[in-house]
């Protein structure tokens, strides 16, 4: 088998959400000696020589801003349009006439929206295309998460999120031109058993040759840190547990933060500190009576890892996710997890090994799991085994070596 050149597409900042877990899967395939590049659509290159952007001046800037309002137009003919979590598809660039195009054997598909590729876009690639889904956006008729709708199953229509009552909507459209143009030869990676089972049940990919490789986590970037040091540092009491939770954005619907907040609330004031990253609105907790400290976007590292590393528990009430990677990063940090069994974060944790799996999506067991972890004789095997599981079964190494076997599928197949 000859020397493996790998193009990954990313849509968006490789510092944070899909985005960084496909720039870990390509950093894992440069680890264990695979030839990979990264095209993107913003500027965040991250002064990596093996990264590079569309955007190459103010030209090509301008361009991308255009095209991602143009991919939004269509979203003006709904005026109950609920906003967000939507994305039409219809313009975007050309790849196939980028050198890094011509110079790839397979191009992976990330997350490509934001008027990067369209769907026509993707139809016009002609070499062997494997697509890691990294949410619901491929099979959908433009919903990142459909939130409880199965429409998407039978071709949607009458969305929801449109604010539509018409079987031919935007949302149809959609979904049949997925179904037209998608080169069936596609080869398709859910990030967890969940997802990848939504896909099969989708009328696009129904007939597609799906596969589960999980998500990816850079372990060398996610260890523990002494609790009592991490603390010191960050400013935080040393006598009080503290419960951590975040999100890029922790008011998003399917964060499930709603979910949290019922649990926190029959919890002992006095006993537990709280602790949140993402976009957190005050207010939502000032008026419970804990005493808590907000950190709000944590884009380096050491900040990150000695805040995972600070709390003795993570909590992520996610009703919808296709993975979980703040899940995946606290564990990796050694701190237990609770979650709902449910969606792409079922796959991470294990119950009562590292961490605690409340049943869907019932807050009174959430909290139980909260004090469950909490008030844990073994604490320090609790968080060995959280370690332990992702370093086993998520490190991007691992994660990358099972892609290798996906591409040479890929090229023997061609």
């Amino acid at each position: 088998m000859k020397e493996l050149k790998i193009l990954h597409i990313v849509a968006g900042n490789l510092n944070g959400g899909a985005a960084k877990g496909a720039y870990w899967q390509h950093q894992g395939l440069l680890e264990i000696g695979v030839n990979s590049r990264i095209l993107i659509n913003s500027r965040d290159a991250l002064k990596d020589e093996s990264v590079l952007s569309i955007i190459t001046g103010k030209k090509a800037l301008v361009k991308q801003v255009i095209n991602t309002q143009l991919d939004l137009l269509p979203l003006k003919l709904y005026p109950n349009y609920q906003g967000g979590n939507f994305s039409v598809g219809i313009i975007g660039h050309d790849i196939t006439t980028h050198e890094w195009y011509k110079w790839a054997d397979v191009i992976n598909l990330h997350w490509i929206n934001g008027g990067f590729i369209s769907i026509k876009g993707i139809a016009k690639i002609n070499k062997p295309i494997v697509w890691t889904i990294r949410d619901m956006w491929p099979f959908t008729g433009g919903c990142h998460y459909s939130l409880g709708c199965e429409n998407y199953k039978t071709g949607c229509g009458s969305c929801i999120q449109l604010g539509s009552e018409k079987g031919n909507d935007l949302s149809n459209r959609i979904n049949i031109s997925k179904q037209k143009k998608f080169p069936k030869s596609m080869k398709l990676v859910g990030i967890s058993n969940w997802i990848s089972q939504q896909a099969r049940e989708s009328s696009v990919f129904k007939n597609f040759d799906i596969r589960t490789i999980f998500n990816n986590i850079k372990c060398s970037d996610f260890y523990p840190i002494d609790k009592k040091f991490a603390r010191e540092v960050l400013g935080l009491p040393i006598n009080k547990k503290i419960i951590l939770i975040g999100a890029q954005n922790i008011n998003d619907f399917y964060k499930g933060f709603d979910k949290y907040l019922g649990a926190i609330k029959l919890l002992d004031k006095e006993k537990y500190f709280l602790t949140f990253f993402g976009d957190f609105d005050d207010s939502l907790v000032e008026n419970f009576g804990f005493d808590y400290k907000k950190f709000g976007f944590l884009n380096d590292l050491i900040s990150l890892r000695l805040l995972y590393s600070s709390a003795d528990v993570f909590v992520a009430p996610s009703i919808m996710d296709a993975f979980g990677k703040t899940i995946a990063e606290s564990m990796a940090c050694g701190t237990p997890v609770v979650c709902f069994d449910s969606t792409g974060p079922k796959d991470i944790v294990d119950h009562k090994i590292n961490g605690y799996k409340a049943k869907p999506y019932k807050i009174e067991d959430l909290k139980e799991g909260i004090l469950w972890v909490l008030n844990n004789e073994d604490n320090s095997q609790l968080s060995l085994n959280a370690k332990n599981k992702i370093q086993s079964t998520f490190d991007f190494k691992v994660i990358a070596s099972q892609y290798v076997k996906l591409y040479e599928e890929c090229l023997i197949v061609n």
